[in-house]
């Protein structure tokens, strides 16, 4: 593996874990919270320390030839610990069993931590080995139970979180089967990890060479594993904001149409909206801009022309629906066309006006969804008919444009 595919990964993961540091800060007494930042936190350290220019590094600095070893394999144990005590969390349950299990998991990973390091500390390693530290000292005394420690300490996390899961993943739906889903592919990638370098040692054992399992296969492995199970957890959190923010963005697409026709021309321009602004608050602008533009325009509306393409409609066995919105959309055209022509409401077409503000109101009463299909309606061939058969404009010398 290349130097960048460990640190993309780091610095990814890194940036992650500070743009959340705020929910940490502000949820810090909330274990789920804490659990999230420690794994995306852990996962980062991992993969920087484990490019072998960190290893030469942490090497160096020391002293002490091969002390990135049980370095990155205690941090590997801490993200396999981080991510089974998510999951107990993530999953819920009665607060003291919770409770329970996150203690067990703890105990046991810091047992293994504490175990490789006191076994590194009484091991000999004194050649320097980037890449293959496992299968070069496989047969050495206590190096050799460190590395065995480490690889099976990663082997239960991945098995163990994967099959919770499966379970878990049949019992839900949405986001969160889909990051469960997630995750049972990036625990797979990494039980793949242990096995394929658990592989290489015991080969060793009995005389073999498989160091490629270890050197090459192993790698790539743990790097798309790590980052597939990072996503995984972050899926469910952060897809229903991602659904929101897509939804608003097509919505506001979308109410283009409506928003271009109401919008008169040589009318002062909105105030500026920054170009970060949330897809959220970019289509509450809209829609507030508008409502107040269909209020101004109700003076002009007329009922009749909205009953007969109503009528045309259903004539041409739309959908009950479907007919009155195309109904209110034409009633709304022949209101623009009568703002724009300046011809102003005559009293006796005040009832048909009244009449329609109600319908308007009554059709756009359902929400945000009506109104994105009032916009679209604005394109149906209905409304053609309806502007042929507008009333003709008003004679008056007092025409004013609104």
């Amino acid at each position: 593996m290349r130097n960048s595919d460990y640190y993309l990964p780091a610095i990814a993961l890194g940036i992650a874990f500070v743009a959340k540091l705020p929910a940490l800060l502000r949820g810090w007494r909330d274990p789920l919270v804490r659990s999230v930042h420690f794994l995306l936190l852990t996962a980062s350290v991992c993969f920087f320390f484990a490019a072998p220019p960190s290893i030469t590094a942490v090497n160096r600095i020391t002293g002490v030839a091969n002390l990135s070893g049980p370095l990155v394999y205690n941090i590997m144990c801490a993200f396999g610990c981080a991510c089974l005590v998510l999951i107990v969390n993530w999953r819920g349950g009665p607060a003291e069993r919770v409770r329970r299990s996150t203690r067990r998991w703890i105990a046991v990973y810091g047992a293994a931590i504490v175990l490789i390091s006191v076994l590194f500390a009484l091991g000999d390693a004194p050649v320097e080995r980037l890449r293959d530290l496992d299968t070069y000292y496989a047969n050495t005394p206590f190096i050799r139970e460190m590395v065995v420690t480490y690889l099976l300490a990663h082997v239960t996390s991945a098995l163990v979180t994967c099959v919770m899961c499966l379970r878990w993943a049949r019992e839900v739906r949405q986001w969160l089967r889909a990051g469960l889903v997630v995750l049972v592919v990036g625990f797979v990638l990494n039980l793949g990890f242990g096995i394929a370098k658990l592989t290489a040692v015991v080969a060793r054992w009995n005389g073999r060479d498989w160091d490629g399992l270890s050197t090459t296969v192993a790698p790539p492995l743990a790097a798309l594993g790590g980052v597939v199970t990072t996503v995984g957890f972050l899926l469910p959190l952060l897809g229903p904001q991602l659904s929101e923010a897509l939804r608003a963005g097509v919505a506001h697409v979308r109410l283009g149409v409506l928003w271009r026709r109401l919008r008169p021309v040589g009318l002062a321009p909105l105030p500026g909206i920054s170009w970060w602004a949330s897809p959220e608050l970019r289509l509450t602008v809209r829609e507030t801009v508008i409502h107040d533009e269909l209020l101004k325009l109700q003076p002009y509306l007329d009922d009749r022309v909205r009953r007969r393409v109503h009528d045309a409609a259903l004539a041409e066995r739309s959908e009950p629906e479907q007919a009155r919105i195309v109904g209110v959309a034409a009633m709304l055209s022949a209101a623009i066309a009568a703002r724009g022509q300046g011809r102003p409401p005559e009293e006796a077409d005040q009832e048909y006006a009244q009449a329609g503000a109600e319908e308007l109101a009554a059709a756009l009463a359902a929400g945000r969804e009506r109104l994105v299909r009032l916009s679209g309606a604005l394109r149906s061939p209905y409304l053609v008919e309806a502007a042929s058969q507008a009333p003709p404009p008003a004679a008056s010398s007092d025409a004013t444009v609104m």
